[in-house]
């Protein structure tokens, strides 16, 4: 199980590099402007918007940090029986649609249309459903180490799933679809 531990390092470090680069070069390269991609979220929600942005990312890492310094690969199983590679897949579902956000909404806002409508809508209920994924591991793991990393990893990917899943997949979803006619 140690190369599944290797693995999925690889694609959590790769995929978090993809998603970064993805908003640095959306930021530097869009003719579209910030407050564009915000859609119709008000902006004095923003601010709130954005500080759970960074309570997300921190919740993220921390379960990263959990699952690959605090458990045995090779030991632990995830309900309904799935082992340790059940994360690169979870990690995948994550941050693969997580780098594809940025292009697809800048595309949408320089040329509207239902087709990236529908892409924008599906790669944040991917993340969605991989962030739901995640807490559902972290909470059903056998054996668990129950010391502080793991409760921050817990607690974090529960702020993690409500950005993803409330905030990034619905609120801002309908918010931003708003000035849209199609």
């Amino acid at each position: 199980m140690l190369q599944w531990k290797i693995i999925t390092g690889i694609i959590v470090v790769l995929g978090g590099i993809w998603v970064i680069a993805s908003y640095i070069i959306g930021a530097i390269k869009s003719p579209v402007s910030a407050s564009e991609l915000w859609g119709g979220v008000p902006r004095n929600i923003i601010p709130l918007y954005t500080a759970g942005m960074f309570l997300s990312a921190i919740g993220f890492l921390a379960s990263v940090y959990y699952i690959f310094f605090k458990l045995d690969a090779s030991a632990i199983t995830i309900w309904p029986g799935l082992d340790f590679r059940a994360f690169s897949i979870i990690y995948i579902l994550i941050l693969v649609p997580s780098a594809l956000w940025m292009p697809l909404t800048i595309r949408m806002v320089e040329n509207p249309s239902m087709g990236y409508s529908a892409a924008i809508r599906i790669v944040l209920i991917l993340v969605a459903i991989g962030s739901l994924a995640l807490l559902l591991s972290l909470a059903t793991v056998r054996p668990k180490v129950l010391d502080w990393s793991y409760w921050l990893a817990l607690v974090g990917s529960a702020f993690f799933l409500l950005h993803t899943g409330v905030l990034d997949a619905t609120v801002w979803v309908i918010l931003f679809f708003r000035k849209f006619s199609l």
